[in-house]
């Protein structure tokens, strides 16, 4: 059931023409000799009844590989146990945008694919129909056969080429929820055997023939090029082949990864540091808060906020800030090329094949049809792999040489060249009424946009709560530091100020903060389910021993519902997370062992950015190098975490980013219920 096997240069694809003109291209599994007829874009079935099903999203960890293919088995009807997959190429019959990115896996195939899978199910029972000369209501389909009245039964193997002659039915019928018999039952992931036993093929895995290794200097302040370069001692050093310089800045070629990063420590580079040379962590915040007194883009307005404000029994005011997170993935960003004359291919670990594809074809200028682009497993990815800027760097070094290269990333380059979550100023004012409840709040937050304002305020401007009067605005202060998705997105950062803030309003008017946020959430039933449900199994309002604390933190992104309540122990000095209950409403869940896995994964992220995340900026440069300087979650830290699910039949929310934003607010707001201490700053740290 893995992906790819080891790669000759040439020989390993398997291509089949599309109802849309182009190539289909996946890579063949091992053992897989038979050839398999194609009953659409995601079915193959071949003679001896194993079922190839192309998953056209990537895989990073999040299990897209098992749920996609659970969508596709539901309503195909095949045996389970027969199913193998493949990663296809770029191809119009999956969509415009083959990508991963906003948890949007499941909501975007959840029809498609099941559609899929059931048009190619009538397919093989109409052909079954046709060779018994019966009503194809007469037959019926289930565990990779077809069997009809009189105790006939052919294998889909027997039947597949005469169904892939057949048309695309018109009218395809799907099941009800009640009639699932896979989406809804915890199933092992498919690619954890071949993960376990390294036959599992990531990006950094690929070999060809003749293929070399690189690295690349890049100018250590953002926005600085390559002013001048002196290679030769570079050249010097064994294994290295050519020095080129690329957009990016100078390429070291050599016969193994190693010998290229000797021959990098060897250039003498001259840079033009340019504009950002004097950008430092402090100015940055200095910049943000110039803007708070400053009237901003409004981006949520309800009822009248400075009315209200002045008329408040009580007012309160806070200013929370956090600084910018790297992506950090454990498998540096890495990409493997070879450009020829008339074609392009590209290996890679990428969450966005159309936009590796369409990098490819800008740098070479080659025609859709001539750029390969080959999806392989991913050692991580939390937004980072989204870009393909990586991608370039290593079609341009091939373009350059003449031949395969591969380009690898050290783990410095990732942590000092990545396109950051941002940092963020926020300031926000509170009024209570007479009795001590909500009535007004304002918002202002300082912080690069990037894909519009939305991201700089989801989470603020679109919270749940009911209060009646709302201000929510924002400037756009951008310095010059690449930032991009990170897991998550705004909510990451904004959750934090949103569910803190809360908890502050409710202490200022003397109201427990479940007992404030369920009065705020009485119209928003799936959120106030989740809510009741952590509290409920946190044991919310039970005696703790002194020193602990519970906080609560919710969030409502990527169409599901998560409520989270931490519980912390401040003893002796030292913070430790005890335990975590997380409630999430995600839908119709297809997978629940998946969720499961991705809730705790998204606590374990969001831990380590609440607890010890920050990039920090010095003469335009950035200080952290690698995990000494960037800790992360240790495992020896990492919480108890209970999951509950939500009973849904609404339609499938994201679930990969869905638990990282809450965890932040409910650690920060336990540390307060265990110290009377606000946490305003992040770190915690």
């Amino acid at each position: 059931m893995s992906t790819v096997v080891k790669a000759t240069r040439r020989g390993f694809l398997k291509t089949a023409a599309t109802a849309a003109g182009g190539l289909l291209l996946g890579v063949r599994l091992r053992g897989d000799t038979a050839p398999a007829s194609k009953l659409n874009a995601w079915v193959h079935i071949a003679p001896d009844d194993s079922v190839t099903l192309f998953i056209h999203k990537a895989e990073m960890g999040q299990g897209t590989v098992t749920s996609l293919s659970m969508l596709l088995a539901e309503e195909l009807e095949c045996d389970w146990s027969k199913i193998r997959t493949e990663f296809p190429g770029i191809d119009a019959a999956y969509g415009r945008n083959q990508g991963v990115v906003g948890s949007a896996s499941i909501r975007t195939s959840y029809e498609p694919l099941r559609r899929a899978g059931a048009a190619a199910r009538q397919m093989l029972v109409e052909a079954a129909a046709q060779q018994w000369g019966v009503a194809a209501s007469e037959c019926r389909a289930r565990n990779s056969m077809v069997t009809d009245g009189n105790g006939r039964h052919l294998g889909y193997g027997a039947l597949a080429e005469a169904a892939s002659k057949l048309s695309v039915p018109a009218n395809i019928t799907l099941k009800t929820p009640q009639q699932f018999m896979v989406i809804g039952k915890p199933h092992k992931r498919l690619d954890a055997p071949d993960k376990t036993n390294g036959r599992a093929q990531f990006g950094i895995d690929t070999r060809l023939p003749g293929m070399l290794h690189a690295v690349v200097e890049r100018c250590p302040v953002f926005g600085g090029k390559v002013a001048s370069f002196d290679a030769s001692k570079a050249k010097a050093v064994p294994g290295v082949k050519q020095v080129v310089q690329i957009s990016t800045g100078v390429a070291v070629v050599a016969d193994n990864t190693w010998n290229a990063a000797q021959g990098r420590k060897a250039l003498v580079i001259q840079w033009d540091e340019g504009a950002r040379a004097a950008v430092s962590s402090a100015s940055i915040s200095a910049a943000f808060a110039e803007h708070m007194s400053q009237p901003g883009a409004v981006q949520r307005q309800n009822g009248d906020a400075a009315a209200a404000l002045a008329g408040a029994a009580k007012k309160i005011e806070a200013t929370y800030e956090v600084p910018y997170l790297a992506h950090a993935p454990m498998e540096p960003l890495n990409c493997t090329v070879d450009v020829r004359p008339d074609r392009c291919e590209v290996w890679a670990s990428t969450q966005g094949q159309t936009a590796a594809h369409s990098e490819a074809m800008r740098i070479t200028g080659l025609k859709p049809e001539q750029v390969l682009v080959h999806t392989l497993y991913m050692g991580g990815g939390f937004g980072r792999r989204a870009r393909s800027d990586y991608i370039g760097e290593a079609v341009e070094i091939s373009k350059a040489i003449g031949a395969p290269v591969q380009l690898t990333w050290m783990r410095e380059d990732d942590m000092q060249q990545d396109w950051y979550r941002p940092a963020s100023l926020a300031h926000f004012t509170g009024a209570l009424d007479g009795d001590g409840w909500p009535v007004a709040l304002t918002s202002r937050v300082a912080s690069p946009y990037f894909g519009g304002p939305r991201t700089a305020v989801e989470g603020i401007a679109d919270m749940a709560y009911a209060i009646p009067n709302l201000h929510v605005d924002s400037h756009d202060v951008n310095l010059g530091i690449p930032v991009s998705y990170w897991r998550s997105v705004g909510y990451s950062q904004n959750t934090f100020f949103t569910e803190s803030f809360l908890d502050e309003l409710a202490s200022a008017g003397g109201k427990d903060p479940l007992e404030v946020r369920r009065r705020l959430l009485a119209k928003t039933p799936r959120m106030l389910a989740a809510l009741e449900l952590a509290a409920e199994k946190a044991g919310w309002g039970k005696p703790l021993p002194a020193g602990h604390g519970r906080g609560i933190g919710l969030s409502n992104n990527i169409g599901s519902f998560t409520a989270q309540v931490a519980e912390v122990s401040w003893l002796e000095g030292k913070l430790r997370v005890e335990r975590v209950v997380c409630a999430v409403d995600c839908g119709q869940v297809v997978n629940p062992a998946g969720v499961e896995q991705q809730i705790q994964s998204g606590i374990a992220f969001g831990l380590s950015a609440a607890l010890k995340g920050a990039i920090t900026i010095d003469k335009g440069r950035v200080q952290q190098g690698n995990f000494h300087q960037y800790d992360v979650l240790r495992i020896d830290e990492m919480p108890f975490v209970e999951v509950h699910l939500v009973p849904s039949e609404a339609a499938p929310g994201g679930i990969g980013e869905a638990s990282t934003p809450g965890i932040v607010a409910a650690v920060a707001n336990a540390f307060f219920a265990a110290t009377g201490k606000r946490v305003r700053k992040l770190p915690i740290a």
